[in-house]
């Protein structure tokens, strides 16, 4: 039900910021379409846990600024390799134990090291991530495994 509810929630104030509108006609309509969006949802049974994490709400907060924090600092560094004239150019292809164990953790932990210039990924599978690297700096980086220790999905591990 909690999740229902979330999911009312953010529809009804996506909608409202999407469109922008007040007057009582365009909100009763706005109202009725989340309510049918909702109702299917519910009748396809895709709202839950995993599709609509609310107990990660705050903790995904933090995590979206960090990995914002880190596309720019990865935009700056690919930026200085483009502009350099003796670029740093070594790419290669690393595979890494990761800790994620819910589908939802590796989805985010995967998009996460893609989102992130310089560093693609080419699969998940199992505790393993297979990542394009395009110099030995951004190699380093998914070695280390500052994502995957931040990824708040990880947490969501089911029995």
């Amino acid at each position: 039900m909690k999740h229902m509810t979330g999911l009312l929630f953010l529809l009804a104030l996506l909608w409202w910021v999407l469109s922008g509108y007040t007057k009582p006609l365009l909100v009763s309509l706005g109202i009725v379409s989340v309510l049918f969006v909702a109702f299917v949802a519910h009748r396809m049974a895709v709202v839950d846990e995993e599709s609509h994490p609310l107990h990660l709400s705050l903790k995904l907060i933090r995590y979206w600024f960090y990995l914002l924090w880190q596309i720019v600092v990865s935009n700056v560094k690919m930026v200085l390799i483009i502009l350099s004239p003796n670029p740093d150019i070594n790419p290669r292809i690393i595979s890494v134990r990761i800790n994620q164990r819910s589908e939802l953790g590796k989805v985010v932990l995967g998009n996460s090291v893609t989102l992130t210039p310089g560093t693609v990924t080419l699969q998940v599978e199992g505790d393993m991530i297979e990542v394009h690297a395009l110099n030995e700096d951004s190699a380093e980086g998914v070695e280390q495994g500052t994502f995957d220790e931040r990824v708040p999905a990880s947490i969501e591990e089911k029995p």
